[in-house]
């Protein structure tokens, strides 16, 4: 068989996956790009754009939405790393590296409602954990503290930014050699000085990828909030479902479209900014 039929029929196999993005991503992005630049009545209009990034509760949203992910990103993503140097510091045939692996990748995707039952169940304000601390002399509540505000948000959304940034971050930490950490010991570099000159350089692209990440997954999340806050808060997300139900003025039926096209250009720049990192970081594994 020649090389181009081969080329030819292995690319055959993709056609079942590009029918797939086609179907499941093309379209529903044609129908929010479309919905988005027209009116009610299949128009070309920008006013849908413009009513999205003016009106005064699509700001707030965009504003609760920006500092919710940003603050929860780098909060996990600082965590997530000294949790996966401390796991990958034991025997890669260790039970707490195989224990931390598997939770992590479960804990990463629990979310929804689920995550946010169990979060009133642990930390409402006649949750487990409240009574608990309660007994001890700490009220949470008495202190201001609510599990439906941005405060108990953003704790929820820690909860799986954690292990998610673990099993990011966890190749890039793989990826500093040892020689480098011997080379730097034998030149009389201390442990901060190898950390601060040798390793932190080399992760920083890809610990800023993987904080980009964490970004877009807490931007794109809305059943966590949505279950957690009843839609208290305004957020992008609970913000497009609100206006999608017809909670919108008249004539702006077509604005939680227009929402949906401002969150896929927030998320397509995230991504384009991630694959640029990711090449910046692949430099150091090619050997």
């Amino acid at each position: 068989m020649s090389r181009p039929a081969g080329r030819w029929r292995a690319a055959l196999g993709l056609l079942p996956f590009l029918a797939y993005l086609v179907v499941f991503l093309g379209g529903p992005l044609y129908f929010v790009i479309s919905g988005a630049l027209s009116d009610p009545d299949g128009r070309p209009t920008f006013d849908n754009i413009i009513a999205s990034i003016t009106q005064p509760q699509y700001l707030a949203a965009f504003r609760q939405s920006l500092l919710l992910s940003a603050v929860t990103a780098v909060i996990g993503a600082v965590f997530g790393t000294f949790l996966a140097q401390a796991v990958l510091t034991g025997r890669p045939d260790s039970p707490l590296r195989r224990i931390m692996s598997t939770a992590s990748g479960v804990l990463a995707y629990f979310g929804g409602v689920p995550l946010a039952f169990a979060f009133i169940a642990a930390l409402g304000q006649t949750g487990v954990a409240t009574a608990w601390l309660r007994g001890i002399g700490i009220d949470l509540y008495a202190s201001g503290f609510r599990i439906d505000s941005l405060t108990g948000l953003g704790l929820t959304y820690v909860y799986f930014q954690v292990p998610l940034m673990l099993i990011l971050i966890s190749p890039a930490l793989e990826g500093l050699l040892p020689q480098w950490r011997e080379a730097a010991e034998n030149l009389g570099a201390s442990s901060w000085a190898y950390w601060r000159h040798v390793a932190l350089p080399v992760l920083a692209p890809a610990f800023a990828g993987a904080t980009l990440v964490l970004f877009g997954n807490a931007f794109a999340a809305y059943a966590t909030a949505l279950a957690l806050t009843s839609g208290s808060i305004p957020l992008v997300p609970t913000a497009i479902a609100s206006a999608l139900s017809g909670n919108v003025l008249a004539g702006q039926a077509n604005v939680g479209l227009a929402l949906g096209l401002d969150m896929v250009v927030v998320i397509g720049i995230v991504m384009i900014l991630y694959l640029w990192l990711q090449r910046r970081a692949a430099r150091w594994n090619k050997r």
